[in-house]
């Protein structure tokens, strides 16, 4: 698997661009704003074919690039059905953002156990409400690979005081990646990568975050 992160915008966000090594497809993660331009190089120096956006979740800081990224090639963009809304609606989330960007209407809508494809790659959609209503992480089970958006970060875990957050979902859905084999390899929506294994709190994250201002 080719995967290669690119931290963009005033939060740094990981917008990332996943690859197959045979077919040449590709898939877009999370077009953070001002990521557009180094992802179109990225693709172009390594002859991939991106034809899809698969989103985490649709906080605007992981969705702004969207359609600079579909004016230069045709893209179908797929978000959980939960968060769908605001990525058509930006700002329908309540989160103020200061980006002029277009609202897009998802191609796809996911659901948790979904397959998605990429080249011979093959992910399966989580579902990790909490974060987001629709938060989702995409997990390759043949590689050992988790690109875990907002709901896991090395260390810690996603802002659970946003309007739309919904803590009490969170713990479920830590629970479905701290079951994911130690070796596996995160890929965080912010910061650094990670293993489940390096992040031994995970069984435990109820008790060591419920209670602190996340």
């Amino acid at each position: 698997m080719i995967i290669q992160a690119f931290p963009s915008g005033p939060f740094q966000t990981n917008a990332y661009v996943i690859g197959c090594p045979v077919t040449r497809d590709a898939a877009i993660v999370d077009p953070a704003p001002d990521s557009a331009e180094v992802i179109l190089e990225f693709l172009q120096h390594n002859k991939l074919k991106a034809k899809q956006i698969l989103l985490t979740h649709s906080h605007w800081d992981h969705i702004s690039d969207i359609a600079a990224l579909k004016a230069s090639m045709p893209l179908t963009v797929s978000v959980h059905s939960s968060d769908k809304d605001n990525l058509q609606k930006p700002g329908s989330d309540q989160l103020p953002y200061w980006i002029p960007f277009a609202g897009i209407q998802a191609d796809r809508l996911l659901e948790d156990g979904d397959a998605i494809e990429v080249g011979n790659i093959h992910f399966r959609v989580i579902h990790t409400p909490g974060h987001s209503p629709g938060s989702v992480c995409f997990y390759c089970d043949k590689e050992h690979v988790l690109i875990s958006g907002d709901t896991l970060f090395k260390g810690t875990i996603g802002n659970l005081t946003f309007p739309t957050s919904i803590p009490e979902a969170m713990w479920p859905s830590l629970d479905k990646l701290a079951a994911l084999p130690h070796k596996t390899k995160v890929y965080p929506g912010h910061g650094p990568s990670t293993t489940i294994g390096a992040e031994e709190w995970l069984p435990k994250a109820k008790e060591y975050f419920e209670n602190e201002s996340l």
